[in-house]
């Protein structure tokens, strides 16, 4: 990112293998976009179980984007600490039925999975984005991507999500994070998946201080030349800091969070509360730009 231009101010570009519905081959947004989060699981550490049916999905993909959430994550397994993967032929009853119909309504869509199996019938259901929470470190997945034409979210994540938590350690959080993550980008691109956005994994394999410091860190993460995705909406290292039990009662400590990846050049916030990030981002970047009530309008 241009150390001239303000964080608000900042283009930014995803490219796609396939058109857009709109003729386009990119999307291009300025300052951090919003993607809202659609957890079709019984178990979620969030909202676990509250859009199980397929019309309270629907409802929520399309309120999240009527909020201003560019993109809509449908995820069909849960990656909480201490959760056991899910048999690829339920991921795939949980998430097709509304990709399908959240796609029919115009949404773009990514596919919250590890498995290719599922993000093979994500994108043919009308997905057009890959969110591997596994890194891709699965060559068929990144095949898969490449055939298909689709950007990939990799995200870092040491161990599994039955047991990334029981003792996480990194001798330099930050550069380990990074040097997975820009070598993972490299293999992608030269594989042929036509871009990607980097996500440091924050709460995936990570004590609150790795957390702290790769949220810190996230200039030097922009500064590999791809978009940085920053997703710790609602996360447990937020309780453990602020002392906040409920996930649903985490809102402010995410949008400091989120706000504080902002100002370092995040390009994308993974969020539960699209609404009340599109009026965070929007006062911070008012007030950065030292713009009065009255120029607002």
């Amino acid at each position: 990112m241009d150390p001239a231009r303000h964080w608000y101010d900042h283009d930014h570009t995803l490219t796609f293998g396939r058109r857009l519905p709109d003729g386009s081959t990119a999307l291009r947004w300025r300052g951090p976009a919003l993607m809202g989060i659609v957890n079709v699981t019984p178990d979620s550490f969030s909202d676990g179980g509250h859009l199980v049916a397929l019309d309270d999905a629907v409802e929520s993909g399309l309120r999240l984007a009527a909020e201003g959430a560019m993109v809509v994550d449908v995820g069909g397994e849960s990656t909480r600490p201490g959760a056991e993967s899910v048999a690829a032929a339920e991921e795939l009853r949980r998430v097709v039925p509304v990709i399908e119909v959240l796609a029919s309504r115009g949404l773009l869509l990514s596919i919250d999975t590890r498995k290719p199996a599922v993000a093979a019938a994500a994108l043919a259901a009308g997905a057009r984005i890959v969110n591997d929470v596994g890194g891709l470190r699965d060559e068929e997945m990144t095949a898969l991507c490449a055939r298909e034409g689709a950007p990939v979210v990799i995200t870092h994540m040491q161990g599994e999500p039955a047991t990334m938590q029981a003792a996480p350690h990194y001798t330099d959080v930050v550069t380990e994070v990074s040097n997975y993550l820009r070598a993972a980008s490299e293999r992608a691109l030269a594989a042929g998946v036509p871009d990607v956005l980097i996500d440091p994994g924050i709460g995936f394999g990570k004590t609150v201080a790795h957390n702290l410091a790769l949220l810190q860190a996230t200039g030097r993460l922009v500064a590999f030349g791809r978009g940085v995705l920053v997703g710790a909406s609602r996360k447990g290292f937020l309780d453990k800091i602020a002392r906040v039990p409920r996930p649903a009662d985490r809102l402010g400590g995410s949008l400091a969070a989120h706000l504080a990846a902002a100002r370092l050049g995040a390009a994308m916030l993974r969020v539960h509360d699209v609404e009340q990030h599109r009026q965070a981002l929007a006062v911070e970047a008012a007030l950065a730009a030292g713009l009065t009530y009255s120029e607002r309008g």
